[in-house]
């Protein structure tokens, strides 16, 4: 949970305009995107000293000073909070953001809670206290990812939505194997790619799928990465080498392991596929992947186990 905490700080700091563009189409006509945005973190924990139990910050509460189209220097705050697990007192705690940064700055705020629970339940956008004729009701912006359409984010072209999909993907992940996350994850590879995003966006949302969602075996990195070649189009067949490196960097395959992988190459084209195929169906990858990885047919990697060729 943690990682995952780390990650979405990471990817709204990357993506933080399109977070607006996304809750808000006509921020382009409210905000001046042409001036730099500025995270106020350091701001924000000197609000909440970690000694507060109560309302201590968390890794993912972001402060976000963001200039406006009214005048060169008219900027508000955009504070965010992304919530795993939501508690009862979750509403009294976003009104206590809100006063202590407007009695710091005395600026008007918009404030964001991104919901990732995987309850589909609605949750209450508002803080409401009275007494004896006094009442005060602060309301604040939900977006609860378990209640988002699928079939909608796909469609849309703003790169949060593939942040959204990804989180949303796996709020189920205790009953998933490996094999339904690589379904999963390769599935949202591919809409990535076949959206006109820029170069530099792909590769920070890509960042955040590839870590966000993770393989219990990590051998399936490299069947990951292999595929993720293919749908960007750049390589047909991974050559052991490589298939060799990958695994060392995801520490999918021991180095003695390795080693074994590498005689194969050794003693040709032939000799290697047979080494690294019989290695492979040790490691019991399936007779499909393996072909599908190794750029063989599936009759070949069958001929190999049999021991006829």
């Amino acid at each position: 949970m943690q990682k995952n905490d780390y990650l979405w700080k990471g990817i709204l700091e990357d993506i933080f305009d399109d977070f607006l563009r996304f809750m808000h189409p006509e921020a382009g006509e409210i905000f001046n995107f042409g001036r730099k945005i500025q995270f106020l973190d350091k701001e924000l924990e000197q609000l909440f000293p970690p000694g507060e139990d109560e309302f201590s910050v968390k890794i993912v509460d972001k402060l976000a000073k963001v200039y406006t189209r009214e005048g060169k220097e008219k900027w508000i705050l955009i504070h965010c909070e992304v919530q795993g697990k939501y508690k009862p007192d979750f509403p009294h705690r976003m009104f206590t953001y809100f006063s202590r940064i407007f009695n710091k700055y005395g600026k008007r705020i918009s404030a964001y809670a991104i919901l990732t629970e995987e309850s589909t339940r609605t949750r209450t956008n508002k803080y409401i206290t009275e007494f004896l004729g006094t009442r005060l009701e602060y309301h604040y912006n939900v977006y609860k990812i378990s209640q988002q359409s699928e079939e909608e984010l796909s469609q849309s072209e703003n790169p949060f939505a593939m942040v959204v999909l990804t989180a949303r993907s796996i709020l189920k992940k205790k009953q998933l194997d490996d094999d339904a996350l690589m379904e999963i994850k390769l599935k949202l590879a591919r809409r990535l790619f076949e959206k006109s995003f820029e170069k530099e966006r792909v590769r920070k949302i890509m960042t955040f799928l590839n870590s966000y969602i993770h393989f219990e075996n990590k051998e399936n990195n490299i069947i990951f990465e292999h595929h993720l070649d293919r749908i960007k189009g750049r390589i047909t067949t991974m050559g052991i080498e490589e298939l060799v490196l990958r695994a060392r960097e995801h520490e999918g395959i021991k180095i003695g392991e390795e080693r074994g992988l590498k005689r194969g190459m050794e003693h040709g084209m032939e000799r290697k596929s047979r080494e690294v195929i019989l290695n492979m169906v040790q490691k019991k990858f399936a007779d499909e992947t393996i072909a599908d990885l190794l750029g063989v047919s599936l009759e070949y990697v069958q001929k190999i186990k049999e021991g006829c060729v």
